[in-house]
């Protein structure tokens, strides 16, 4: 095989609990991922020149050693002695610094793209072991489920067995929101904390899209807020649109609003897509 191209999918965060600060600097987190139908798509080619190279052409994606795909190529490169190089090609759809992980996935689909590719012969699990040296959320994309369980920093993975299909407008500021800068604004408050984790998923098992709504849950939106205040107005434009909940995913900007079909989604669409320029219909993938 000389060329292989793989998905790469976005993910909401339908509830983020931070429990607390870890002595390795990170934060223990609770959270439950949603993987979405906005997606990116990368190419992974075979090179001679034994180099790898980043080809993207979103000006905010980097094309060297910062960027997450480069590294997770140049880790199994370096594990299996691999003489060849790889061109890794990106059709960026997934907005970037916007709390979707889309740089997280990138690395996940490398691995397991490159798995393949190369034929390494790794397991989910050895693949887990690389998805967490690289990120909190890479982990998440390499389980082919449209929910997980997300605990210690996010790396530790516990697909869910739940068949719901949400349908979500997404709106995202054109701002970049960087996830350090939202945690060093956190204040955590650990008294009379609620596990939203157990509270969520029955209303998820039942696709119980109302009481679903009501608890969706995001410990970093004071946070984002504090550095956005201005955000708030489009949470509650979002309600007053018809939306059945909305929340923050991740550290933001983004904001998802939840509906009750496709058919309300679009609906809710017609009303902000002329106000914000990325605005997405989107659905559990």
């Amino acid at each position: 095989m000389h060329r292989l191209t793989v998905l790469s999918p976005a993910k909401l965060n339908l509830v983020l609990d931070v429990l607390n600060k870890r002595p390795d600097g990170f934060h223990e987190l609770r959270t439950i991922f949603e993987r979405i139908s906005l997606a990116d798509r990368i190419t992974l080619s075979r090179n001679k020149i034994n180099k790898i190279t980043i080809q993207c052409s979103h000006p905010h994606v980097p094309r060297d050693s910062r960027n997450l795909a480069f590294k997770a190529a140049a880790m199994l490169s370096r594990d299996f002695s691999i003489s060849e190089g790889v061109d890794i090609a990106i059709i960026k759809n997934i907005p970037v610094a916007a709390g979707l992980a889309g740089g997280s996935s990138n690395a996940a689909a490398v691995l397991w793209g490159l798995n393949r590719l190369w034929t390494l012969g790794l397991s989910r699990a050895q693949l887990a072991g690389y998805a967490a040296r690289l990120g909190s959320d890479v982990a998440f994309f390499l389980y082919d489920a449209p929910y997980a369980l997300g605990e210690g920093r996010g790396e530790l993975i516990k697909p869910l067995n739940i068949k719901t299909k949400l349908w979500h407008l997404l709106v995202v500021p054109r701002v970049k929101m960087y996830t350090k800068d939202v945690f060093a604004r956190l204040k955590l408050s650990l008294t009379n904390k609620k596990d939203n984790v157990n509270i969520l998923l029955p209303f998820l098992r039942k696709g119980d899209l109302k009481r679903l709504a009501g608890a969706l849950s995001n410990d970093l939106e004071p946070a984002i807020l504090s550095l956005r205040p201005d955000f708030v107005t489009l949470k509650n434009k979002l309600l007053d649109a018809g939306a059945t909940g909305v929340c923050f995913s991740g550290s933001g900007p983004s904001v998802y609003a939840c509906g009750q079909s496709q058919k309300h989604v679009l609906s809710l669409r017609a009303q902000f897509d002329r106000r914000y320029t990325q605005v997405f219909v989107v659905s559990t993938l």
